[in-house]
């Protein structure tokens, strides 16, 4: 089977490549042996050009194991530098999608998914023993501040619809800032939902906009959700508001 039937490749120039990333696969490897999307990606441009050796590939930003969606790489090291530079900055915009578990009482800390709109602060100190992240209070020794903004575009059964904006690119961030006001992303079992999903949690990396290495023009890509969450979340996806 030829690898470009395996990636889903959505956007492709000599200097950048982006995919919908499934969820299941780590973005890159370190010591493990387990494949990789890197690892596809590469086997993929060496197929397509007939590269001989070993091909470049930048890793610029990483999507969690469990997590879908829009994933970018660079394939110089010029656009290497410059697309790592935009995200450390803050200059790459990031839309994701969640869906989370919504608790049914009013008197419970999930307030915010009364809202339409609205941000959530907190500071964050990743625990690397329990390979989670929490939230701590602020002068805690190592703390790092996260923020995002959400817009509520669904809700239905129990479950919310939210359309996230991050203004900060903290490890677990989305994940554990939902779940320390009660509402875990649906199947994300480390941080308290008891939903199973497969390999997946729901939550998908919808688009990315970036300024392109070399023309410095914005460039927008936007991932579809995967076919799981068109069963599962039928009705709710029906209910955009």
């Amino acid at each position: 089977m030829s690898f470009a039937n395996v990636l889903d490749i959505l956007y492709e120039d000599n200097h950048c490549l982006a995919l919908n990333k499934p969820a299941g696969w780590p973005t890159t490897h370190f010591d493990g042996t387990e494949e990789t999307v890197d690892r596809l990606v590469k086997a993929y441009l060496k197929e397509k050009y007939g590269k001989p050796g070993n091909v470049f590939l930048g890793v610029v930003h990483r999507l969690d194991k469990p997590t879908s969606g829009v994933l970018l790489f660079a394939r110089t090291s010029k656009a290497a530098a410059r697309l790592s530079e935009q995200f450390r900055e803050g200059a790459v915009e990031k839309t994701y999608w969640a869906v989370v578990e919504t608790p049914t009482s009013r008197r419970s800390p999930a307030e915010f998914v009364l809202a339409e709109t609205g941000s959530l602060d907190d500071w964050l100190k990743k625990n690397d023993p329990a390979a989670r992240v929490e939230v701590v209070p602020a002068d805690t020794p190592g703390a790092q501040v996260a923020r995002l903004v959400f817009v509520v575009r669904g809700r239905h059964d129990g479950l919310t619809w939210l359309e996230l904006r991050p203004h900060t690119g903290r490890k677990h961030q989305l994940r554990v800032q939902l779940a320390s006001r009660g509402c875990p992303i649906y199947g994300d079992a480390k941080y308290g939902s008891d939903r199973p999903f497969g390999p997946a949690v729901a939550l998908h990396a919808r688009s990315l906009t970036f300024l392109h290495p070399t023309s410095k023009e914005p460039v927008t890509v936007t991932a579809e959700v995967p076919p799981l969450w068109r069963g599962r979340f039928a009705h709710l996806l029906n209910t955009s508001t």
